[in-house]
């Protein structure tokens, strides 16, 4: 069994050592990359027998990671060590969006620390079929699922619309299910959560967080392309706007 790849979760985590470094390596020998060894091999992504290979990111591998982020800056004067196309992204995304990879990297360590992101079990689609997930990665991308997926924040949420004397439709392509299929679609949506993943730590979610949805602009909204995060319901209606 070979060492797997870093996925998103970890180069988030990496990637913010970094860029508190001043975009700068770090040292095997720094007491920050111990401590990040330390929290990314007790991450709740990889197989027990994977986090239990000699060198599964050792203090080594996180120093050697740490190079990669600093030797592929665009303005690095020297010459790129290799990576792969993921750090690529995540070196993008944290020129391009600075704070809220930080945030989101805090709000892993957070989650990991408090114990919370270990209690939530795995989600069928926190990753696709090509293995991609949200920018801000998938333990991320599982509790916002784990979250949407409550059916007493859902029948709560429903309950708010309807008290307020608004349709039951798509916030986003103003489906209407009832409309649609009659009594067999009546009360039936599905609920986004629209707070920003790497803003959505362990506070209780409100139920203005969630938007009402029909399920294909709610996979719209979740579906998942490399270096990107997830789109809000405002960004998705624009995108359809604009291709129309």
């Amino acid at each position: 069994m070979r060492i797997p790849t870093w996925t998103e979760d970890e180069l988030v985590l990496a990637g913010a050592l970094v860029v508190k470094n001043r975009w700068r390596e770090l040292r095997t020998t720094a007491p920050e990359v111990h401590e990040l060894s330390e929290l990314l091999r007790s991450l709740p992504i990889h197989e027990p027998e994977a986090r239990a290979l000699p060198g599964f990111r050792s203090p080594d591998s996180v120093s050697r990671k740490t190079t990669d982020f600093m030797t592929n800056h665009p303005q690095y004067p020297g010459k790129a060590t290799r990576c792969g196309k993921p750090t690529l992204l995540m070196i993008e995304a944290f020129r391009a969006r600075e704070a809220e990879m930080l945030q989101a990297a805090t709000a892993i360590d957070e989650g990991i620390s408090s114990g919370d992101l270990h209690l939530i079990p795995p989600q069928p689609d926190e990753v696709d079929e090509a293995g991609v997930t949200a920018i801000e990665g998938r333990l991320l991308v599982r509790r916002a699922l784990a979250r949407e997926r409550d059916p007493k924040l859902r029948s709560m949420k429903i309950e708010q619309v309807r008290r307020r004397g608004s349709p039951l439709h798509c916030e986003v392509c103003g489906f209407d299910f009832a409309h649609i299929y009659g009594s067999l679609g009546e009360g039936y949506i599905e609920v986004h959560h629209v707070t920003p993943l790497h803003v959505s730590g362990a506070q209780e979610t409100k139920l203005d967080d969630l938007a009402c949805l029909c399920a294909n602009c709610h996979r719209m909204c979740h579906r998942s392309r490399p270096g990107e995060s997830w789109r809000t319901p405002a960004a998705l209606r624009e995108q359809i706007r604009e291709s129309v």
